[in-house]
């Protein structure tokens, strides 16, 4: 049950960008949280890019320190380029595609509805919002959820496709049909700097 519940806005202005979806406080305000928000700041060390980098992948998928760390490993171990097997394991979390799917406005709100039992993985509950999709897994919404008004509304307003998806709109239905390649991840992420930060 590990997720940030601090301020959202506040985040995304240490950014610079929505991470947390769209937001008028970032046009009100296109500076940096705090006192000295508005004023020059110094050159950022090496260090000090990548942790950023780090820190604004992890408040963008929902992860604390320990579950990216143990993912980050997890993509040292496989096959290919460390920071694309990341970003791959990221996009292949339970979460990640109900709100890639277009059934949550929001991640936060696809992990809610994960949590809450309203999405099936291959015909069963899963509810375990981290849950690593593999390819040919189907997920949709169970079908006594499917009259939710929030998940409705979502499916009508989000209708951006992905090729590494399929999904059935009216049906509230999706396939994870195979790991993004690069290309295919929409999100700002130098995926680099990070294994750069954790291979020091």
């Amino acid at each position: 049950m590990a997720r940030y519940r601090g301020p959202k806005q506040k985040v995304a202005r240490r950014f610079g960008e929505p991470i947390f979806g769209p937001s008028k406080a970032l046009d009100r305000k296109p500076y940096g949280p705090g006192q000295h928000g508005n004023a020059r700041r110094r050159r950022e060390s090496e260090y000090s890019v990548q942790l950023k980098e780090k820190q604004k992948a992890k408040y963008t998928y929902g992860l604390l320190e320990r579950q990216f760390r143990n993912l980050f490993e997890k993509a040292a171990r496989k096959k290919g380029v460390t920071g694309e097997n990341l970003l791959q394991f990221l996009e292949a979390r339970l979460d990640n595609v109900v709100f890639r799917l277009g059934f949550a406005r929001t991640r936060r709100q696809a992990r809610q509805l994960v949590t809450h039992g309203h999405v099936m993985v291959n015909d069963r509950v899963s509810a375990i919002p981290s849950h690593g999709l593999r390819p040919g897994d189907i997920v949709e919404v169970r079908p006594k959820s499917k009259n939710l008004d929030v998940i409705r509304d979502a499916a009508n307003v989000n209708r951006r496709s992905y090729p590494f998806l399929e999904v059935d709109r009216d049906g509230l239905k999706g396939k994870f049909l195979d790991y993004p390649a690069r290309e295919d991840v929409p999100e700002n992420i130098r995926e680099q700097l990070i294994v750069e930060l954790y291979s020091k």
